[in-house]
């Protein structure tokens, strides 16, 4: 709970760099603030006291600042907004505003976003706290269409995850859309989309494995054992009881999470004869074949050679 708003900067409220000149603030200033935590940076250029929680509606209040009357927010805002990161691990920390315009329009000139065109449709766009934004649906299209595929792949997951967007109704989306540039990725990727999904590295993972020609794996499968406690194995073959899963760097660099996960997995061999090729970002990305190398031999199969990089 936060106590009275007049000792907060701004009274609570987001402002930008140049506001922030008005409240006797300058660069140099929110620099020092922000540094040592008194301030936190909603995106590129605009800050909010650090006392007030996160929440949709500030992140609605801050988009406003930077959001042009006839712009539409999308892609990785949209679904920010909508509470969901589907950033590009690389692009979370320095976020700036992505806004669409209808095509034809005039172009988004505004500092602290960015922008480009698009044809929209009026079912395409949802206004949200005085802020236009493109549909969940829409917003999960153009992420299929224009992100490198694995991270594309984890955005639909996640947006399938939260209950946002139904597989089915992605695919007869995407399949009604002719001569959209990504169009062929988006289709192939959709088709494949997973709402059991419980983290990006998991699509990754089941990306890598459907390109290397293996049968799409079971999410989350199931395991009681005797004494009715359940495992989940986040990607499976049950029928070789062959599990795999992701060793994320955010999920395990405590060595609490790495013996759990040590103890479940060795607990499911000792007693079931559970068999794991687990996967890490190392092993996912870059030349390293030694994941679909070792699930094809488990398997039977020869891999395919890699396409991570190909788009549609």
């Amino acid at each position: 709970m936060i106590g009275d708003v007049s000792e907060l900067v701004n009274d609570g409220y987001p402002f930008t760099v140049l506001q922030g000149r008005d409240l006797g603030l300058h660069p140099k200033h929110l620099r020092s603030m922000f540094a040592l935590g008194a301030l936190r940076r909603e995106f590129r250029g605009v800050y909010v006291d650090a006392r007030v929680p996160d929440s949709r509606r500030g992140r609605m209040r801050a988009l406003r600042l930077v959001t042009p009357s006839n712009a539409v927010v999308c892609d990785e805002t949209a679904a920010w907004v909508m509470g969901l990161d589907v950033f590009a691990p690389g692009d979370r920390h320095d976020f700036t505003p992505a806004m669409v315009l209808q095509h034809g329009g005039s172009r988004i000139v505004r500092p602290g976003s960015r922008g480009r065109q698009a044809i929209l449709r009026s079912e395409d766009i949802d206004f949200v706290d005085g802020i236009h934004l493109t549909t969940p649906l829409r917003t999960v299209s153009d992420l299929l269409r224009s992100m490198y595929r694995p991270y594309a792949l984890a955005a639909a997951d996640a947006f399938a995850a939260a209950g946002l967007v139904r597989a089915p109704e992605v695919v007869d989306y995407v399949a009604r859309l002719n001569g959209y540039r990504g169009i062929v990725q988006a289709r192939s990727l959709a088709a494949v989309i997973e709402p059991k999904t419980q983290s990006p590295g998991e699509s990754w993972q089941r990306l890598r494995m459907l390109d290397a020609g293996f049968p799409p794996p079971e999410a989350q499968h199931e395991v009681v054992d005797d004494f009715g406690r359940t495992f989940f194995i986040d990607l499976s073959y049950p029928e070789r009881l062959i599990g795999s899963e992701f060793d994320g760097r955010e999920f395990h660099t405590d060595a609490g999470h790495r013996q759990h996960d040590d103890d479940r997995r060795g607990y499911l061999t000792d007693v079931y004869g559970w068999r794991w090729i687990n996967a890490t970002r190392g092993r996912i990305f870059g030349a390293d074949t030694s994941f679909e190398d070792e699930l094809g031999a488990a398997l039977g199969m020869t891999p395919l050679a890699r396409r991570w990089g190909a788009r549609g």
